[in-house]
C-alpha cells in the first residue's frame, strides 16, 4: 500500500519513527548505524540534543528572541543538523555538550539573525532542506559579514596553578588499540552534498569496510583518490585562480592549504606540516601516495597510511566541507 505525503516535516516523523524505533520497535525497519546517522545529520532529529531549544534558552537570556514570533525548531534543527553548520555560526554539539566555539556575542548575533529569517519565514523549510541549500544561505550569511570569523576565536583559558600536598600517581598508560580502518570510527562533521556521492563513497569504503591488515593496495590507492578528489572540490567552490583541476596533486594541495590558512581555517603550523608533504623523500608525502599507485617497489604498510591519513585529514575535511 502506497502513502503520499505532501508536508516535509510529516515525512521527516514518519521516517524516524519506523526506521529508528518507536512503541518498543513494534512496525520497525531497522536502519544500521549509517543510515541512523545519516538521517539524523540530514533533519537533526533523534540526535539527543536538542539544539533549536539550546539556542532559543540563550536567546531569551540574552534578550535577542525575534518578538512574539515563534521560531520554527523543526527548521532551525534542520539548519544545524550538522557539526559542519553548526560550526559556522559559532557553535558545537560535540559530544552531546552546547558550547560557544567563537564569541559569545558574535556567535548569539548570528543566531538572532537567522532566528528572525526562520520566524518571519524568509527562509522556510525548502530552504534547508538539503545540504547545498542549507550551505546557500550560511554562505549568504558570511558574505553579508553576519557569521563569526576567526577574529572572533575564543581565546583558551589559563588555567591556575594549583599547589597540591601529595602528588597524585600516574595513570598507567594504556596500551593503544591497533587501528583496524583507514579512517577512525568517528564522526568528522563532513556535510555530505549530493556532489560528493563519490568521495563520500570512497570515505565510508575507507572508513568501515577495508581493513589495513588485508587490503593495504586497494587502501593507498582510495587515499589518494579521496584526497585529489577533496582538493579538486575546494578549489571549483573556492574558485582558486592559483592551482586547477589537470594540475599536479602537490600543488593543488598546497594552494588549497595555503587559501585555507588565509581565511584563518587552518593554523601556520599545520600550513607547514603541509607544504612539507611535497617534499619527494619524505615517508609522509604526495609522492610517496603517488608511488604506491605507480611504483611496483614500494609497498603501503598500515603505519605509513595511517600515518598519511593522520596528516591529510583536517585538510580533506574542510576541503569536502567547502
Amino acid at each position: 500500500m502506497c502513502r503520499v505525503e505532501t508536508d516535509r516535516d510529516r515525512i521527516d516523523e514518519i521516517l524516524f519513527r519506523r526506521h529508528t524505533g518507536s512503541q518498543g520497535g513494534v512496525g520497525q525497519a531497522n536502519w544500521d548505524g549509517r543510515m541512523k546517522t545519516t538521517f539524523v545529520n540530514l533533519t537533526g532529529k533523534g540526535g539527543g540534543l536538542n539544539v533549536a531549544d539550546e539556542i532559543e534558552e540563550r536567546l531569551r537570556e540574552a534578550k535577542m528572541l525575534p518578538g512574539r514570533k515563534k521560531i520554527p525548531r523543526t527548521n532551525l534543527n534542520r539548519l544545524l543538523s550538522a557539526e559542519a553548520f553548526r560550526n559556522r555560526v559559532g557553535i558545537s554539539c560535540n559530544k552531546g555538550k552546547f558550547q560557544f566555539i567563537r564569541k559569545e556575542d558574535a556567535s548569539l548575533a548570528a543566531l538572532a539573525r537567522i532566528a528572525k529569517d526562520l520566524a518571519d519565514k524568509k527562509i522556510t523549510l525548502d530552504d534547508v532542506w538539503d545540504v547545498e541549500r542549507k550551505s546557500a544561505y550560511l554562505d549568504q550569511l558570511e558574505g553579508e559579514g553576519v557569521l563569526p570569523t576567526a577574529a572572533d576565536a575564543i581565546e583558551p583559558s589559563k588555567k591556575s596553578k594549583k599547589t597540591q600536598a601529595k602528588p597524585l600517581p600516574k595513570p598507567k598508560a594504556k596500551k593503544p588499540e591497533r587501528r583496524t580502518h583507514l579512517i577512525p570510527q568517528e564522526d568528522y562533521g563532513v556535510a555530505w552534498a549530493g556532489r560528493l556521492q563519490r568521495q563520500r563513497a570512497i570515505w565510508e569504503e575507507l572508513q568501515f569496510a577495508l581493513e589495513l591488515e588485508h587490503h593495504p593496495n586497494a587502501i593507498a590507492v582510495l587515499c589518494r583518490v579521496l584526497l585529489e578528489q577533496s582538493v579538486d572540490n575546494y578549489l571549483v567552490r573556492a574558485k582558486l585562480t592559483t592551482a586547477f583541476e589537470h594540475d599536479a596533486l602537490a600543488k593543488k594541495i598546497i594552494s588549497s592549504a595555503e587559501n585555507l590558512h588565509q581565511k584563518a581555517k587552518i593554523d601556520k603550523r599545520y600550513l607547514e606540516v603541509i607544504r612539507k608533504a611535497r617534499t619527494i623523500d619524505a615517508i609522509i608525502s604526495v609522492d610517496t601516495l603517488n608511488k604506491y599507485v605507480h611504483s611496483s617497489r614500494l609497498a603501503p604498510s598500515p603505519d605509513h597510511l595511517t600515518a598519511i591519513w593522520d596528516t591529510f585529514a583536517e585538510l580533506i575535511v574542510l576541503c569536502l566541507n567547502e
